[in-house]
Protein backbone atom coordinates (compact mmCIF):
# COMPACT_ATOMS: atom_id res chain seq x y z
CA UNK A 1 0.00 0.00 0.00
CA UNK A 2 1.39 3.40 -0.85
CA UNK A 3 1.57 5.80 1.76
CA UNK A 4 1.41 9.80 1.60
CA UNK A 5 3.89 11.23 -0.24
CA UNK A 6 6.44 13.17 1.80
CA UNK A 7 6.99 16.37 -0.43
CA UNK A 8 9.74 17.97 1.94
CA UNK A 9 11.76 14.06 2.25
CA UNK A 10 11.14 14.32 -2.12
CA UNK A 11 12.45 18.13 -2.36
CA UNK A 12 15.35 17.32 0.36
CA UNK A 13 16.25 14.13 -2.18
CA UNK A 14 15.63 16.25 -5.63
CA UNK A 15 18.34 19.28 -3.78
CA UNK A 16 20.78 15.86 -3.00
CA UNK A 17 20.58 14.38 -6.25
CA UNK A 18 21.56 17.49 -8.17
CA UNK A 19 24.36 18.59 -5.35
CA UNK A 20 25.63 15.21 -6.37
CA UNK A 21 25.46 15.60 -9.93
CA UNK A 22 26.93 18.99 -9.94
CA UNK A 23 30.07 18.15 -7.91
CA UNK A 24 30.38 14.08 -8.47
CA UNK A 25 29.55 13.12 -11.61
CA UNK A 26 32.22 15.45 -13.69
CA UNK A 27 34.72 13.45 -11.93
CA UNK A 28 33.18 9.93 -12.68
CA UNK A 29 31.80 10.36 -15.74
CA UNK A 30 33.87 12.19 -17.84
CA UNK A 31 33.98 9.88 -20.27
CA UNK A 32 30.46 10.38 -21.62
CA UNK A 33 31.18 13.47 -24.32
CA UNK A 34 33.51 10.50 -25.90
CA UNK A 35 30.23 8.42 -26.10
CA UNK A 36 28.34 11.30 -27.47
CA UNK A 37 26.07 11.88 -24.33
CA UNK A 38 26.02 14.98 -22.49
CA UNK A 39 24.25 15.69 -19.31
CA UNK A 40 27.44 17.68 -17.28
CA UNK A 41 26.99 21.28 -18.45
CA UNK A 42 24.09 20.99 -20.62
CA UNK A 43 21.93 23.90 -20.35
CA UNK A 44 18.37 21.81 -21.28
CA UNK A 45 19.41 19.31 -18.35
CA UNK A 46 20.67 21.60 -15.92
CA UNK A 47 17.74 24.12 -15.99
CA UNK A 48 15.34 21.03 -15.67
CA UNK A 49 16.58 20.08 -12.27
CA UNK A 50 16.24 23.26 -10.98
CA UNK A 51 12.55 23.87 -12.60
CA UNK A 52 12.21 20.35 -10.78
CA UNK A 53 13.83 20.86 -7.16
CA UNK A 54 11.69 24.51 -7.90
CA UNK A 55 8.22 22.54 -8.31
CA UNK A 56 8.79 20.38 -5.67
CA UNK A 57 10.19 22.62 -3.09
CA UNK A 58 6.86 24.68 -4.18
CA UNK A 59 4.25 22.60 -3.72
CA UNK A 60 6.12 21.16 0.12
CA UNK A 61 6.68 24.76 1.27
CA UNK A 62 3.25 26.06 0.26
CA UNK A 63 1.83 22.97 2.03
CA UNK A 64 3.44 23.00 4.85
CA UNK A 65 2.54 27.08 5.03
CA UNK A 66 -0.95 26.78 4.41
CA UNK A 67 -1.96 24.11 6.06
CA UNK A 68 0.50 23.63 9.29
CA UNK A 69 2.57 26.65 10.15
CA UNK A 70 2.54 29.69 8.51
CA UNK A 71 6.14 30.77 8.87
CA UNK A 72 8.16 32.70 5.95
CA UNK A 73 11.46 31.82 6.90
CA UNK A 74 11.50 27.77 5.25
CA UNK A 75 9.88 30.06 2.06
CA UNK A 76 12.76 32.80 2.37
CA UNK A 77 15.11 30.24 2.73
CA UNK A 78 14.00 28.23 -0.75
CA UNK A 79 13.96 31.41 -2.53
CA UNK A 80 17.41 32.16 -1.73
CA UNK A 81 18.41 28.87 -2.67
CA UNK A 82 16.87 28.31 -6.07
CA UNK A 83 18.08 31.96 -6.73
CA UNK A 84 21.63 30.90 -6.29
CA UNK A 85 21.05 27.73 -8.14
CA UNK A 86 20.12 30.34 -11.04
CA UNK A 87 22.82 32.45 -10.67
CA UNK A 88 25.21 29.41 -10.78
CA UNK A 89 23.72 28.95 -14.16
CA UNK A 90 24.46 32.71 -15.23
CA UNK A 91 28.18 32.96 -13.83
CA UNK A 92 29.48 29.89 -14.68
CA UNK A 93 33.08 30.56 -13.26
CA UNK A 94 31.53 31.01 -9.90
CA UNK A 95 29.19 28.00 -10.00
CA UNK A 96 31.16 26.10 -7.26
CA UNK A 97 30.96 28.78 -4.91
CA UNK A 98 26.72 29.34 -5.57
CA UNK A 99 26.02 25.80 -5.56
CA UNK A 100 27.38 24.73 -1.49
CA UNK A 101 24.71 27.40 -0.49
CA UNK A 102 22.52 26.80 -2.95
CA UNK A 103 22.15 23.35 -1.44
CA UNK A 104 22.03 24.22 2.07
CA UNK A 105 19.49 26.73 1.85
CA UNK A 106 17.26 24.19 -0.14
CA UNK A 107 17.79 21.15 2.10
CA UNK A 108 17.78 23.62 5.55
CA UNK A 109 14.19 25.34 3.83
CA UNK A 110 13.16 21.77 3.35
CA UNK A 111 14.45 20.22 7.01
CA UNK A 112 12.54 23.39 8.81
CA UNK A 113 9.55 23.00 6.93
CA UNK A 114 9.71 19.60 8.34
CA UNK A 115 10.40 19.69 11.63
CA UNK A 116 7.50 22.69 11.63
CA UNK A 117 4.27 20.97 9.78
CA UNK A 118 4.66 17.86 12.73
CA UNK A 119 1.98 17.92 14.91
CA UNK A 120 4.39 18.40 18.15
CA UNK A 121 5.92 21.54 16.75
CA UNK A 122 2.81 23.16 15.78
CA UNK A 123 1.40 22.53 19.21
CA UNK A 124 4.98 23.84 21.06
CA UNK A 125 5.57 26.56 18.83
CA UNK A 126 1.84 28.04 17.51
CA UNK A 127 0.27 28.08 21.20
CA UNK A 128 -2.94 29.73 20.85
CA UNK A 129 -3.26 32.18 23.93
CA UNK A 130 -5.55 30.97 26.47
CA UNK A 131 -5.09 27.50 25.25
CA UNK A 132 -3.03 24.62 26.42
CA UNK A 133 -1.52 22.98 23.64
CA UNK A 134 -3.47 19.62 22.26
CA UNK A 135 -2.17 16.53 24.40
CA UNK A 136 -0.31 14.03 22.61
CA UNK A 137 -1.67 10.74 21.75
CA UNK A 138 -0.72 8.53 25.23
CA UNK A 139 -1.33 11.72 27.15
CA UNK A 140 -4.91 11.59 27.01
CA UNK A 141 -4.97 8.29 27.67
CA UNK A 142 -3.47 8.36 30.58
CA UNK A 143 -5.22 11.60 31.92
CA UNK A 144 -8.82 9.80 31.00
CA UNK A 145 -7.65 7.08 33.40
CA UNK A 146 -6.87 4.23 30.77
CA UNK A 147 -3.50 2.30 30.13
CA UNK A 148 -1.76 2.94 27.18
CA UNK A 149 -1.04 0.31 24.85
Amino acid sequence: MLGKINWDVLGITASVLCAIHCAVLPLLLASLPILGINIIHNAYFEYGMIVLAFLIGSWALSHGFKRHHRRLLPLLLFTGGVLLLVAKQIWHEYELRFLPFAVALIVGAHVLNYRLSRPVAIAETVGIPGEPPPPLENESLVRSGEQAA
